[in-house]
């Protein structure tokens, strides 16, 4: 019973690390530079830690770190708002070490935006 204990734990810290990088903390973003950007709604993902969607705007393809999807539902953003091809504009900030990486804090969707912080 101790090895199966032991082997069960070890497994269990060796996989902390890859959950610790999985889920980032915000300390990567540069709240000192606020990005406005609008573009199309090419891919989205709802999923866990966060929700994302690649926005591509005149510039380039952005990939926007958005909320948990628990909040988005809560605060009325379902997945369904989220659809390649859909024009959006988001607020926020960019990653200090990916270029094409931003944080958003607000995303405007038609005439909706949703508060994602």
């Amino acid at each position: 019973m101790r090895t199966r204990t032991a082997l069960l734990l070890s497994t269990l810290l060796g996989l902390a690390p890859a959950a610790a990088l999985a889920h980032h903390g915000w300390s990567g973003y540069d709240a000192s530079q606020v990005l406005n950007l609008t573009g199309t709604i090419r891919d989205a993902g709802y999923e866990h830690p966060h929700g994302y969607v690649k926005l591509e705007t005149p510039d380039k393809t952005w990939l926007v770190v958005l909320a948990p999807p628990s909040r988005m539902e809560n605060r009325g953003l379902p997945r369904e708002m989220l659809k390649a091809g859909t024009k959006a504009s988001v607020v926020g900030y960019p990653n200090r070490s990916d270029p094409g990486e931003m944080r958003a804090e607000r995303i405007t969707i038609g005439d909706k935006t949703t508060e994602l912080r």
